[in-house]
């Protein structure tokens, strides 16, 4: 006997603008045998600006039950169900609820699908100016100050335009940390209130981002970071081969692997990179 399950459609929301809603959006909410969402009452507030009113199930999914509700879900996937998973704003699984159940959807041969909407990475990426055609997008970063440092210089030498999300109230320390590790020039933006009445887009160094946001700054936040310059035999300045070191031993690796890497990434004798580590340690810098 063959037996036919659900289906999980991942439903993309307006990350401000209530009209940046996708066309099925609508239809998916009214259809849905169950309705998933990370915050009810903003989920209220959105169906009534949709006109449109869900005739299935509704359900909170968010990170203090998603592991709990997660099993209840693919038992009701499992039962044939079209089960609709929506966040607050953007793509489930985007530094969102989500990930746990499709993957647990996926293991149990469950179809899964999506209602494409609004992304405030791709936006602010967009919005930028920074390059486009490569980047990783990173996330949070870690609240604790040590941790933070540890995450960035992982990614110091990451040549992809890097994408972030940050708090407001975290943003001021973000960018010192970034000024500090990818250094103050490095070219970066700052993407607020995307798409709604307040939208503002901050571009410039990372050093005056950073003194900027240190008067404060309200609203959803995404920064973006240009990427680290490519490597060449030019790059012979021996300060900054020697802060290149100290980012990666920081980051974990042992000298030797430091100083090698270094020299991989520039083009030089592992012995230039090894000399300029020497005199600055014998100069105590």
């Amino acid at each position: 006997m063959t037996v036919t399950t659900g289906t999980l459609v991942l439903a993309g929301t307006p990350i401000g603008d209530i009209a940046d809603a996708p066309p099925r959006l609508a239809a998916e909410l009214a259809a849905a045998d169950v309705v998933a969402a990370e915050d009810t009452r903003r989920l209220r507030r959105l169906t009534q600006a949709l006109g449109v009113t869900p005739q299935g199930r509704v359900v909170s999914y968010f990170e203090g039950n998603e592991s709990a509700r997660t099993p209840e879900l693919v038992e009701e996937l499992l039962a044939g169900a079209r089960v609709l998973l929506v966040t607050d704003a953007g793509m489930p699984s985007v530094s969102d609820p989500g990930y746990r159940l499709v993957a647990a959807a996926v293991e149990r041969d469950v179809k899964v699908t999506a209602v494409p909407g609004p992304s405030a990475v791709l936006t602010a990426l967009a919005l930028s100016g920074l390059p486009v055609d490569r980047f990783c997008f990173e996330g949070f970063l870690p609240r604790k100050a040590g941790e933070r440092l540890a995450r960035l210089r992982e990614v110091a030498s990451e040549r992809r335009t890097l994408v972030y999300f940050e708090a407001p109230h975290r943003l001021d320390d973000t960018l010192a940390a970034m000024a500090e590790v990818f250094g103050t020039g490095r070219r970066a933006a700052v993407c607020r209130e995307l798409t709604k009445t307040y939208e503002e887009v901050r571009r410039g160094p990372l050093g005056d981002l950073a003194a900027w946001a240190a008067e404060g700054v309200r609203g959803e936040i995404t920064v973006v970071v240009e990427g680290a310059p490519a490597p060449g035999p030019e790059e012979t300045d021996a300060a900054e081969l020697v802060r290149r070191v100290r980012v990666r031993e920081e980051a974990g690796e042992r000298r030797k692997e430091a100083i090698a890497a270094v020299a991989a990434e520039a083009g030089l004798p592992k012995r230039q990179v090894f000399d300029a580590v020497v005199a600055a340690k014998n100069a105590g810098a």
